[in-house]
């Protein structure tokens, strides 16, 4: 498949301002030299007629709601992107509405990275993936860091009572934009409780003691 029929099947998957923020002169200029500017120019108008962010769709909705992971990004203050894996329960990424992904953020390393980064540039991306099902989900957005003592109650609704982990603080997210990437290439995994549904008796004890 060329370059140009790529972009047109990953257009379909690309809510409307998702090309205005990832798509920069830099960008534009490697599109034009692969072919495929063409196809995504015509994406970016669509955001110029349509007023943002986008809404999450009853389908990001349940895709999210049945994650128990997912990769954040984050800048600092040189400049150097951080990622950092993020997991709980399924369904611990909670959907608040249709613009808004929250979670209960649980004492780690105590570095502190994502949330200091966050403190001083609230723009994060967020890489879900689905790795049974070969989905992933890309989604740009403005963070903010809420601390459990300031917000108890809201910090109740992101918390899961039967998950034995100490949450420090919460993290709010307004979705910006976000894409469906395709399948090729994600190698299947399963987690321990996915393997206990398709073989039963085969698994580990509990889901926590699988690392796909």
């Amino acid at each position: 498949m060329g370059s140009e029929a790529f972009a047109t099947q990953a257009v379909g998957d690309m809510s409307a301002h998702y090309g205005s923020i990832a798509f920069t002169d830099d960008v534009r200029d490697v599109q034009t030299h692969y072919g495929s500017r063409g196809i995504y120019a015509r994406v970016e108008s669509r955001a110029a007629a349509t007023p943002g962010p986008d809404p999450l769709t009853e389908t990001e909705r349940d895709f999210l709601a049945d994650r128990d992971g997912f990769y954040l990004a984050t800048v600092g203050e040189t400049g150097w992107p951080y990622v950092q894996y993020r997991g709980g329960p399924p369904g611990f990424l909670r959907v608040l509405d249709e613009h808004t992904l929250g979670w209960a953020d649980f004492r780690g390393n105590l570095q502190y990275i994502s949330a200091g980064n966050i403190a001083g540039d609230g723009r994060v991306s967020l890489f879900v993936m689905d790795y049974a099902h070969r989905r992933r989900l890309k989604l740009f957005g403005l963070a903010r860091v809420v601390e459990a003592a300031a917000e108890p109650e809201l910090i109740g609704r992101l918390a899961d009572a039967g998950y034995d982990a100490v949450v420090e603080r919460g993290v709010l997210v307004s979705v910006e934009a976000f894409e469906w990437n395709c399948p090729q290439h994600i190698t299947r995994r399963f987690t321990a409780t996915e393997i206990e549904a398709l073989v039963p008796g085969r698994a580990p004890a509990t889901a926590q003691d699988c690392c796909p």
